[in-house]
């Protein structure tokens, strides 16, 4: 029995009288106005300056509540629809975009066959019989030599690894021992055009050093 009494009041707690609450107080504040000015004129013996002071009291009630209305409180819906405007209004935030890859190194062509050993040819050439470096490349285009093309000798010149000032000194101190020639004439046959055709800068070396 005092489980269900307990109930009653709490029940009789929860529920709040009209003019309680809020918009009960609004109502209240929107009707007065209304009604001192109603009752100034209608029902009261107040003097002509009483009723026209009631009337502007009224009509500033009036306008107060008109105010109060304006700033009530909206309704949480109002908000709700206002956040999700916001959100849908929003850009769209993309992903970005993935980085290209990165495109793989172009195979090596191969050398052919010829090349290699046109570049063969031209060590040997070079760092065992001691030509010069036209004299390598006369060698190896020659028909009574290696017959290779143009292509393939110049390719072994530009490969080959030779010191070209020694090669000029090795073939001025051979002259030297075997045939006695002159610096001079040294110098002469390691430059000719028709001898071992060596650079100037090369026999010229060749002879500041020819008694190391």
């Amino acid at each position: 029995m005092s489980e269900k009494s307990d109930h009653v009041e709490k029940t009789e707690r929860a529920i709040k009288p009209w003019y309680k609450k809020w918009w009960g107080v609004l109502v209240v504040i929107c009707i007065w106005p209304f009604f001192l000015i109603w009752y100034a004129w209608a029902k009261s013996r107040w003097s002509q300056g009483g009723k026209i002071a009631a009337t502007v009291v009224g009509g500033l009630g009036v306008i107060f509540s008109l105010a109060t209305t304006a700033s009530s409180p909206q309704p949480s819906t109002t908000t709700t629809t206002h956040s999700t405007t916001q959100q849908a209004a929003q850009p769209t935030k993309q992903a970005a975009p993935a980085a290209a890859p990165t495109p793989a190194p172009a195979p090596t062509p191969a050398v052919p066959t010829e090349y290699k050993s046109a570049l063969n040819q031209a060590d040997t050439y070079a760092n065992t019989m001691h030509l010069s470096k036209q004299g390598v490349y006369d060698q190896l285009v020659s028909q009574y030599g290696g017959q290779f093309s143009a292509a393939a000798a110049q390719y072994a010149i530009d490969n080959v690894t030779a010191d070209w000032n020694a090669n000029a000194l090795a073939t001025a101190k051979n002259y030297q021992s075997q045939q006695s020639l002159s610096p001079s004439a040294i110098h002469d046959q390691l430059i000719s055009s028709y001898g071992d055709k060596f650079t100037e800068a090369e026999a010229d070396y060749a002879i500041q050093h020819l008694n190391d």
